[in-house]
């Protein structure tokens, strides 16, 4: 089913002055939801090492926020349609599952600034059903399969069928420049730049509205990577009003700056959380988070099926979604340094997209961090 385990590895280390971020009495706390990316910044010849797995699943079509049938979906036209493609869409997809595993590295030449390179695994798996198609210029006839003609209007289900594709998806580089630090607060902010891999072509083995299989290129849903250069930017702003208490803040916009015949849209998430110790070694968090997609720019001729993710337009949105997390200390390989674990599930509570287009149903994290090197 899924093959994908991958880690990423960010090296991160902390020595603060203030008592819920500092290393000489390490706490479960001092660190934000596993989800938080960038969340800190290090102190001169620091370093931390971290791996993050992350799974989702997605399902149920929707059209903004509004869930949609198959049978609705299939009266939409094909925006595509050529030749003896079908006049309407007849492949929907139902559910679909990615894995994406970071590995990442940080380090801190000064106390100002620390460096962080990160790279980007991605696996996904889609099953989608066809529908007979209907033939253009043939007053709404379902298209002929190899059992014959079928008579008008009559769209049933051919088939299901799965595709999957991996590969490496990215690699950025980033700097966390400190801004301020205080006894109760600190802020940074993160400056980089992203290179999305052109692995834009992947193909699967499709069945078609003629109850035929073809190997096409998959729709932009399926594809791994653009060939896109982004500008990566972050503010985050940290607040520790109490010993086992932390809330923070995080602003963070991803900005194509070049891009191929097509590119995944731009994107800008807001992440706000809270963290309360139940012990000094363990520690629990909730959170919410916003994010805003832009639907796709430009296209590739080659994706051009008669399928709703074959269409650039059917991409992008806003989504609001709840968190719960765990952060724990153990001790796994030696060092100076505990080894830092952490967990967080979220779930959509309100997602508005430009549709049809399958959404969210959960996501799961979990990562390992290590410090080191002081």
């Amino acid at each position: 089913m899924k093959k994908l385990f991958i880690s990423i590895f960010t090296l991160c280390s902390l020595n603060e002055p203030i008592k819920v971020f500092a290393d000489s009495n390490e706490l479960a706390i001092s660190h934000a939801p596993i989800s938080i990316m960038g969340d800190h910044y290090h102190n001169k010849g620091e370093w931390m090492f971290s791996a993050r797995y992350v799974g989702m699943s997605m399902a149920d079509n929707l059209i903004g926020s509004r869930k949609v049938t198959e049978a609705e979906i299939i009266e939409n036209p094909n925006p595509y349609q050529s030749g003896m493609m079908s006049t309407k869409l007849s492949i929907v997809p139902e559910k679909m599952e990615m894995d994406m595993a970071m590995l990442g590295l940080m380090h801190a030449p000064s106390d100002s600034i620390t460096l962080m390179s990160m790279a980007m695994f991605e696996q996904k798996e889609m099953q989608s059903l066809t529908f007979k198609g209907v033939m253009p210029n043939m007053g709404g006839m379902s298209m002929p399969t190899m059992g014959g003609m079928d008579m008008p209007s009559k769209r049933t289900a051919l088939g299901s069928f799965k595709t999957e594709s991996s590969d490496l998806r990215s690699l950025s580089i980033s700097a966390l420049i400190k801004l301020f630090e205080r006894e109760q607060f600190r802020a940074h902010v993160q400056l980089g730049i992203e290179k999305n891999f052109n692995s834009n072509d992947e193909t699967g083995d499709i069945l078609t509205p003629m109850n035929t299989r073809v190997e096409m290129v998959l729709p932009y849903a399926m594809q791994i990577g653009d060939g896109s250069t982004s500008l990566l930017s972050a503010f985050t702003f940290v607040n520790n009003k109490q010993n086992d208490w932390v809330f923070g803040f995080q602003g963070r916009a991803r900005t194509n700056l070049q891009k191929d015949a097509w590119a995944f849209g731009n994107s800008r998430t807001l992440n706000a959380w809270v963290q309360k110790s139940v012990a000094q070694k363990t520690s629990v968090s909730a959170g919410i988070s916003y994010s805003d997609i832009s639907g796709i720019t430009g296209r590739d001729l080659r994706i051009n099926g008669p399928v709703q993710a074959a269409n650039p337009s059917n991409y992008g949105g806003t989504t609001t979604s709840f968190s719960l997390g765990l952060n724990q200390l153990v001790k796994i390989f030696p060092g100076s340094h505990d080894d830092r674990i952490g967990l967080e599930i979220s779930k959509p509570i309100n997602q508005n997209l430009n549709g049809p287009q399958m959404g969210t149903n959960w996501q799961f994290q979990i990562g390992y961090q290590k410090s080191f090197g002081y």
